[in-house]
């Protein structure tokens, strides 16, 4: 679900190709393994459309406003790169790397593609940002996508000298029918941060049923599902034990009306104050996620709470 104007570059392009959207740089594939488009702004992939026939009537997975900020601003949407922080989290030292934007200075850096190549009758992309982001640590992106699957890595190594505090988030807004009527199973049981409650502490009793606004970290490694009514997508997530469920409700952020905002709901492969990771110099940390189509038909039992 992404706006008319990318969709009309995508079914444009044979093969693959570099375009200019909304003033920035796109990579775009239109492949018999499906549709792919990415911006260098941000390393942020922003559709996902593959071409295996359980997906033919579902369309992209991913979501991005129709109404996108203008530049420097960044895109609403698909998967920006939250890092080497996520929301507002920075240490308490003093260093000049912990000052900067929400989420990090990543999502809105340029980034440069190294190496497109074929992978597994889809594609693999390395992206690398184009200027220097942090003193001691440097990130890269990789992209893997085809029929079966959308794989994202942000992958961090400490080249400097001293221990390094790091949270993140590969920010995922999956494209649904209407969120207040989602379930996301596999939180049943977990402990989870409520921001909406100063951030105090909670359980998941039952599965997590979409009724209203959400900004939630639950600590759990479980592998996800989303069931919108119409697919069940399968969130994997590696190397992080916090899972961000985000969704603005009838106060959405001003590049996205409400309406716009029903279609589309934030399950984000994290590093966040529930699971930080400490890089020493030498050492690389991968954060990643996994989403592709279950195979069950969708089911609703009509017990779950949120």
């Amino acid at each position: 679900m992404i706006p008319h104007s990318l969709q009309v570059l995508i079914d444009g392009t044979d093969g693959q190709r570099f375009a200019h959207w909304e003033g920035r740089q796109v990579w775009l594939a239109n492949e018999p393994w499906g549709q792919l488009a990415v911006s260098l702004q941000g390393a942020q992939v922003l559709h996902y459309l593959p071409a295996s026939p359980s997906n033919s009537t579902l369309g992209g997975w991913l979501w991005v406003t129709p109404t996108p900020q203008a530049l420097p601003g960044a895109i609403r949407g698909g998967i920006p790169l939250c890092w080497p922080w996520f929301a507002d989290e920075r240490t308490a030292d003093e260093s000049p790397d912990r000052s900067g934007p929400m989420h990090g200075p990543a999502r809105l850096a340029e980034w440069r593609l190294d190496a497109a190549d074929p992978h597994e009758d889809g594609v693999e992309l390395h992206l690398s940002p184009v200027e220097r982001l942090h003193s001691q640590l440097t990130p890269r992106a990789l992209i893997q996508a085809n029929a079966q699957r959308l794989h994202v890595e942000l992958i961090t190594e400490h080249v400097g000298e001293t221990p390094v505090k790091l949270t993140g988030a590969l920010h995922s807004y999956l494209a649904v029918a209407d969120a207040f009527a989602c379930q996301i199973k596999g939180l049943a049981g977990a402990r989870y941060l409520d921001k909406h409650n100063d951030f105090s502490q909670s359980e998941q009793v039952g599965e997590l049923a979409v009724c209203g606004g959400l900004d939630r970290i639950y600590h759990t490694n479980a592998e996800l599902i989303l069931d919108d009514g119409r697919k069940r997508l399968r969130v994997a997530r590696q190397n992080s034990d916090s899972a961000v469920i985000w969704h603005p409700a009838q106060q959405p952020p001003s590049d996205t009306s409400p309406e716009a905002a029903r279609h589309f709901l934030c399950v984000e492969s994290a590093n966040t104050r529930l699971d930080p990771v400490w890089l020493v110099p030498g050492a690389q940390h991968l954060l990643g996620t996994t989403l592709s189509l279950d195979s069950k038909l969708p089911q609703h039992d009509g017990d779950d709470t949120a």
